[in-house]
């Protein structure tokens, strides 16, 4: 039986990529004012940043529905599909509970996966279930394998300014401004479903510098698996100059370098210019 993988936009897996691996990529609806985009279809993030730096108003992104879930499930069993389903963590987003909720109207044949991570480590993830299913496992082994893998999956960011996280009220508008005035700028990681700060850097190169040590920390890439580097705002310009300053950590590796666009859901409170990469570490 085939194996039909869905997910959420909060992966920042685009619609084109989503195509080439034939999985269902949700969007997320976001709103600035009283206009609601869908993520990643009618609001590219370039656009998304755009609107996010023409106004003071923080953009609000709100969760996929139970209705929507059981449409696509309901769509793809009756297709002779089994679903995995692989959603951004519950501890940020009821996303997960919705996709349960959705899950119970069938007996068997839809599995839903709590991911506890978003943005490009969701990507990562969702990717190696891709791999798997195009390996040949069953919907029960890809299931098994990400359950036991998810412990190894890290993901490790630098903002470049502290101003969203402000305006989302992440942070005093008292300490915003101490932190911007002194270039200071957090190092991110998410851990068992939420942000957590691991360091604090003076300047672009510290935090690079802050971020690699990070990987190292954790035990190292592990190449053999997916791995993503996603930057935040307009251009890559940041992310190229921390993969220059880093090029030690991808030696030999280089082909795997995958670089997505992070979208509305982190986008919303690092603001353009953040940079992150996404990993498995080696056991």
């Amino acid at each position: 039986m085939t194996v039909r993988i869905i997910t959420d936009s909060a992966s920042d897996i685009p619609q084109t990529q989503a195509e080439k691996w034939n999985i269902t990529v949700i969007p997320l609806k976001v709103r600035f004012g009283e206009t609601e985009y869908l993520d990643g279809v009618t609001l590219k993030p370039r656009e998304f940043y755009e609107k996010l730096v023409e106004t003071d108003e923080v953009p609000k992104t709100s969760q996929i529905p139970p209705f929507e879930y059981e449409e696509l499930f309901r769509k793809a069993r009756e297709a002779g599909e089994e679903v995995l389903c692989f959603t951004m963590s519950s501890g940020v987003s009821g996303c997960y509970q919705s996709a349960c909720l959705a899950a119970q109207m069938f007996d068997e044949g839809v599995t839903v996966i709590d991911t506890k991570q978003f943005c490009i480590s969701e990507y990562i993830i969702v990717e190696r279930a891709v791999q798997l299913r195009d390996e040949g496992k069953t919907a029960g082994e890809i299931a098994d394998i990400i359950k036991d893998e998810m412990k190894d999956c890290h993901v490790i960011a630098v903002f470049n300014t502290l101003e969203y996280l402000k305006l989302g009220g992440r942070m005093s508008a008292a300490a915003a401004a101490a932190g911007n005035l002194l270039a200071i700028k957090p190092v991110l990681t998410i851990e068992e479903g939420i942000v957590k700060l691991i360091g604090k850097a003076r300047g672009s190169r510290r935090s690079n510098n802050l971020l690699s040590e990070a990987v190292t920390k954790l035990g190292g890439i592990d190449f053999s698996r997916p791995l993503c580097l996603g930057y935040a705002g307009f251009n890559d310009e940041l992310l190229q100059k921390y993969m220059k300053d880093s090029a030690y950590l991808y030696e030999g590796h280089e082909e795997s370098l995958k670089i997505a666009e992070v979208g509305a859901t982190i986008g919303t409170y690092s603001g353009p210019g953040a940079i992150a990469l996404a990993f498995f570490a080696k056991n």
